[in-house]
């Protein structure tokens, strides 16, 4: 069902009954409505009658109890960091942003049973921190975690650089309290490991979007904090040889392996020549880069043993050309820092084509060359830019226009590159979205790849839980006709 369009004189109205309904923070004025209304990329922009900002999910079922009556949209945001435009407004209709920024409380952390209960706008930082400060790790990492909430990285379900050892924002959930599109308030905030008493609502509300409820707390996972993490930049020849390193590391490390990531010549090129403070931890570049992180529960002499003799099997085998292990701390952050900053880096480099893909780790080898060989095809010396968590088969395919090239010229050829790229994610039994949800941006490419019947289903779901569609709208499932 589409929302009507505002009557002139509506939206005053509205105004007034929302006031009436709801007395926490509401912004009107335009100027402060703005930086709600587009996403980071500045790609899209919205427009919204007013930004609500509760202070409790009490205060959100109130909104959402509203917005149900007057049929007006609502669109959940957190940190509004997200790649694929699914925290903006829609341009039309009737919409108000709620954001929840102020839902921001650490309602409970238990060492014992290794959980913690926060509320859906406590930023990722804050909760790794809160972790620590108790003995414990909340291992979701990811580049945006200085801004980015729990309550986006779940409606995402967000992956980051740990995905290899701890599993996606999914895997780290146990329990959610979720304001359905009624306005009903659902505790769910189960703070076990084992509970088979029916249907798993919780994983309907994970990756959603915000387009089937509105997350206002979660049940999260903790660790016991490594001794000591130990990182290593690894020179490989091909792709063959980084899948290789991953066996080899898997079998040799085994579970102390957290992170796995690959980094193409060019996407390492773009840092050093952005960051000058950078340098590169090698004489000669490269084809391809790996950084590897062990965490250990020993100390840190152990993890660097481990790494060091894993490598010498390496160069033993052929695997490896050239290697570095951190011999401190400082070290480690200096070789972090040139994988965290590529993305920051192809943005200054200019005009890019961005996919956030998945393949099997077994099909990664064969399916680079292909994707270089069909993007030369339409856009000869554009430059791959591929980097991201080899280790769990998430890439960052990137393209970037050619040197000297026209930047204006090569995004005309956007469609084409990403058809091309896509396709062949697809023929290798792979995702066109990993980890930075569908949104706006790759919701009609998704539908593209998706079975019918799984496109059926899922339109079931969103009318049983959303029949009146005020729940993120044209996020992630196409308008129907």
């Amino acid at each position: 069902m589409a929302l009507a369009p505002p009557s002139p004189g509506d939206e005053s109205g509205a105004l007034a009954g929302l006031r009436a309904a709801y007395q926490g923070r509401l912004i009107v004025d335009a100027d402060e409505m703005a930086p709600f209304l587009t996403d980071w990329r500045k790609a899209w922009r919205g427009q919204a009658m007013a930004v609500v900002q509760p202070d409790t999910a009490q205060e959100v079922a109130k909104v959402v109890a509203w917005a149900s009556a007057n049929r007006v949209a609502v669109t959940p945001q957190g940190g509004n960091t997200g790649l694929a435009g699914g925290s903006p407004p829609l341009p039309t209709g009737r919409n108000i942003v709620l954001s929840t920024a102020r839902l921001n409380r650490v309602r409970r952390i238990d060492p014992l049973n290794n959980t913690v209960t926060v509320e859906a706008g406590v930023i990722l930082q804050i909760l790794q921190q809160t972790a620590e400060a108790a003995g414990r790790l909340f291992p979701l990492s990811l580049a945006a975690e200085g801004s980015c909430t729990i309550g986006g990285n779940l409606s995402t379900n967000a992956g980051g650089t740990a995905v290899l050892r701890y599993g996606n924002a999914r895997d780290l959930c146990l329990g959610l309290e979720v304001v359905t599109p009624q306005g009903e308030l659902w505790d769910g905030l189960r703070s076990l490991r084992k509970d088979n008493t029916g249907y798993d609502l919780r994983d309907l509300y994970i990756g959603a979007e915000g387009t089937l409820g509105i997350i206002t707390a979660a049940v999260m996972k903790l660790y016991p904090l490594p001794a000591a993490k130990v990182a290593a930049f690894v020179a490989v020849s091909s792709p063959e040889q980084a899948v290789a390193l991953v066996q080899l590391a898997q079998a040799r490390v085994g579970s102390t392996l957290t992170a796995f990531e690959l980094i193409s010549a060019p996407a390492l090129g773009v840092v050093l020549k952005h960051f000058p403070a950078s340098r590169s931890p090698f004489a000669d570049t490269h084809p391809w880069n790996l950084l590897l992180e062990v965490s250990t529960p020993v100390d840190e002499a152990h993890g660097r043993g481990e790494l060091e003799a894993m490598l010498e099997t390496a160069f033993e085998t052929g695997l490896a050309l050239d290697a570095v292990v951190a011999s401190s701390l400082a070290q480690s952050a200096a070789l972090w820092a040139l994988r965290e900053k590529i993305s920051e880096a192809q943005s200054l480099e200019g005009a890019s084509i961005k996919h956030d893909i998945s393949v099997p780790i077994s099909n990664i080898a064969a399916f680079i060359p292909k994707g270089e060989a069909a993007i030369a095809g339409i856009a000869p010396g554009a430059r791959l830019m591929a980097f991201g968590h080899l280790g769990d088969g998430n890439l960052h395919y990137n393209v970037s226009y050619p040197s000297g090239g026209d930047g204006a010229a090569f995004m005309a050829l956007q469609g084409a590159i990403n058809r091309a790229v896509h396709d062949l994610v697809a023929a290798a039994d792979g995702s066109i979205s990993a980890e930075h949800g569908l949104g706006l941006l790759r919701r009609d490419e998704a539908a593209r790849y998706r079975p019918a019947v799984e496109t059926a289903l899922m339109r079931t779901i969103k009318q049983a839980l959303d029949p009146l569609c005020i729940m993120n709208p044209g996020k992630v499932l196409p308008p129907q006709d």
